[in-house]
Order: structure tokens, then sequence, then C-alpha cells
């Protein structure tokens, strides 16, 4: 039991708590190279957010150094270094309205403002979001205070993900789409808080040595404080993470009735669309009009799937069609459906056609292997001859013989095969 208990400590890794301190001192300031990296990491960030890459993403938050003054914030905190904390304070406040000016730019001057998955995934942050930057933090701090620091620093850059939110921030701005300003802002505020946070608490875990302050007032009053801004950004994320637990289960349940209950004999269930937010199933069916009894009988089975708050909505797709012949959108569907129609015919008419010459070919081969014992195979061809000045039809025919034929069986067996075939144009080809 005790050789698991010390698997688990940390005392023989530690860093030297002064070269710790002296590193997060050194990655909280922003100029000069920190600086320029910070604006190109951000305009990198921007196009891989408009562009929907994730690999350019990733390697924005990779190339991105904001991480320093959060961690310094989290340092200052629990070691009651008040200069490592105004230091920090200002040098992230900085960095964010560097990076939120830039991105903003960016996106005023970018001919591309579709929301991609990318940025719409930045603009909901919830309790998963917490839990990522929390842990993210632990992780970041523990490799900074440890020798074996490995590439954990890079991978927590990944994870806790800043710079995509605070550019997703700017798109908002740059676009007038205020939601997608606040919702990706406070996911920037998130991971600030809680990497900060594990800053913290690793710090104090650790026994790294900290000031005291003039008056035990002062001390507790800090706490207070940091406790408060925790809390206060973390209520947020718990309901918006519930909504999400709510939403899922919703999906699910969903899922569950349509797949056993919304089969219907002699209607075939075109499109199914699932409003987690407003929980509405919308079901559209094609086929035989279904009776407003049917569709009662399908809202009472609601219950059984814990869907009893939710709506059904039945739409008919065919029949509705036949009722609506004004409405442009039916208008259309009705001329596309004719088109794919059309289509089907002229593919059958042509497979039909294939089978035919496939099948005189064969006959042909017959009647002359009757005539000309000699003859292997035989091969009717219909193709397209290209000149520089026109275009036109042609029939092809390949005759192959196992020895050679005379000069004037091959001139009876083309005549032949023209009056044989009605194809006055046909070439005919010998290889022996």
């Amino acid at each position: 039991m005790n050789r698991i208990l010390d698997s688990f400590r940390l005392k023989n890794e530690k860093e030297d708590f002064q070269t710790v301190i002296n590193s997060i001192y050194k990655g909280v300031e922003f100029r000069g190279t920190n600086l320029w990296i910070l604006v190109f990491a951000i305009f990198i960030a921007s196009l891989g957010l408009n562009v929907n890459s994730t690999a350019v993403i990733i390697g924005a938050m990779l190339v991105s150094p904001i991480m320093g003054p959060i961690m310094g914030l989290g340092l200052g905190m629990a070691i009651n270094d008040i200069e490592l904390l105004k230091k920090s304070l200002f040098n992230y406040f900085f960095a964010a309205c560097v990076g939120l000016t830039t991105s903003t730019i960016y996106f005023l001057l970018s001919p591309i403002n579709d929301a991609h998955s990318e940025i719409l995934a930045r603009t909901s942050p919830n309790i998963y979001d917490v839990l990522i930057a929390l842990f993210g933090g632990l992780a970041g701090i523990l490799a900074t205070s440890s020798k074996q620091k490995g590439n954990v620093i890079p991978g927590v850059a990944i994870a806790t993900a800043l710079m995509p939110p605070l550019c997703t921030a700017g798109y908002g701005l740059a676009t007038s789409k205020y939601s997608f300003f606040f919702g990706a802002f406070y996911l920037f505020i998130i991971n600030t808080v809680f990497i900060a946070l594990a800053t913290f608490v690793t710090a104090r875990v650790l026994k790294f040595p900290f000031k005291h302050l003039l008056e035990r007032k002062d001390e507790a009053k800090a706490h207070r404080i940091v406790w408060s801004v925790v809390i206060i950004t973390l209520l947020p994320s718990m309901y918006f993470g519930y909504d999400i637990v709510q939403q899922n289960n919703f999906q699910q349940a969903a899922n569950r009735f349509i797949e056993k209950e919304a089969v219907l004999p002699n209607d075939y269930l075109l499109r199914k669309n699932i409003d987690t937010k407003n929980k509405l199933i919308t079901l559209t069916y094609g086929g035989q009009f279904i009776e407003e009894e049917k569709v009662q009988i399908l809202r009472s089975k609601l219950m059984s799937y814990n869907l009893d708050s939710s709506s059904l909505e039945i739409r008919q797709g065919f029949a509705y069609l036949q009722d609506n012949k004004n409405d442009e959108q039916a208008q259309e569907l009705s001329n596309a459906l004719n088109q794919k129609d059309k289509q089907i015919l002229l593919l059958k008419s042509k497979v039909d056609s294939m089978t035919v010459q496939s099948n005189l070919g064969k006959q042909i081969f017959n009647e002359l292997k009757v005539q000309y014992p000699l003859i292997q195979s035989f091969v009717l061809n219909y193709a397209t001859n290209n000149t520089n000045s026109s275009q036109f039809p042609i029939w092809l025919s390949t005759v192959q013989s196992s020895s050679k034929l005379t000069v004037k069986d091959k001139k009876r067996i083309e005549q032949w095969l023209k009056i044989r075939t009605n194809i006055e144009n046909l070439d005919v080809y010998f290889k022996e």
C-alpha cells in the first residue's frame, strides 16, 4: 500500500520554488516577441475559425502565449505576491484587448461571414468547460512545478482553448452577433478563472512560500474576493450544463419514440426534426393522407417516453403537394419530382437500348459462326466520330477469326452485316 501511495507523491520531483516563480514571472509580460506572437496567434485562430479548420485552430493554441498571465494571476493570489498579481492583471487585460481588437478587425475585413461549427462550438459554455479548464490548469501548474515537464503545457493549451473563444468574441463584435460575443467571452472568462484557481490551489497544496500581508483582514478579504469570482463564474455554467443534459435526454427520448412509434403503414417518414430547445418533434410523411385520429394516437404515446411536455407536429409530404398546388415551394418540389421521373425514364431507355444492342450482337455472332466457323468473336459498338469541325455518330464492328479470311469472305461478311443490322454507315474491322 505504501508503494502505491509513494507513486502519487510529488516531493521528489518538485522543482525549486524560486525557479518556478521566476519562470511564471517571465511568461507574464507581453512586450516585444511575446506580443507579436500573440497577434500572429490571433490571426491564425481567426483564419482557422473562418475556414472551419480544426488543425489551424490547434496550431494557434500551441503558438499562443496567453496562458502566462493567467498562471501568474493564480500564483500571485496563492503566495500573496502583490507585484506579480498587478503585473499579471495588467498583462492579462492588455493581451485580451489586443486579441479582441485583432480578431474584430480581421472579421470586419474578411469576406466570409458564415458561422461555421468551430465558431458555434464556442458560444454556449457550460459546466463541462469549467471542468476542462480546472483539470487543464491543474495539469499545467503541476508540470510547471515539476522537474519532468514533458509535453504537458502544449496539451493544456489545446485542451483549455483560450484563443478560439477570444477570436469568436471578435467575430461576434464584427458581425453584430452579440449573443456570440457574450457566449464566447464568457467561455474565455471561465477558462481564465479556473486555470487561475487550479494554479492557486496547487500552489497552496505544494506549500509555495507566500508573503503575509500586513493586516490579517486583508488576507481574508482577498480570499473572499477569489472565491466570490469563482462562484459567480461557476453558477451560470452549471445552469447551461444542466440545460445541455436535459436537451440530450430529450433528443434520445424523441429518437426512441420515432424509432418505435412513428412507423405508419402506407406512409414513409421523409424527414424528422427534433427541436430540443422548444421541445418540438416535427415529422414529415409521404404517402397516403394521415387522419387526425392516427395523429392523436401518436401524441398519446409521448407520455410513455417521458415526452409529455413536448409537442408533436405531423406534416403531409406528397398529400400536402396535392392540396397546395399554387404554393411556390410545393410547385418547386413537384417540378423537381417530375424532372427526376424524366431522368429515370431516360436512364431506363439507355439501359434498354444497351440490352437490345447486347442481345443483337450475340444473335449476329451465332449466325456468323454458322456461316464461317473460323470466326471466334464479334463486337458491335455505337460511337461518336470527333473531327476538327464536327461530330457525328458511327457504328463500329470487329470480327476476329482464328485464321486469315479471304478478301472475298471479308466483303461478303461486311455486306451481310450492313443488311442484317440495317446500318449503312457500319465500319467493319477484321482481326486475325
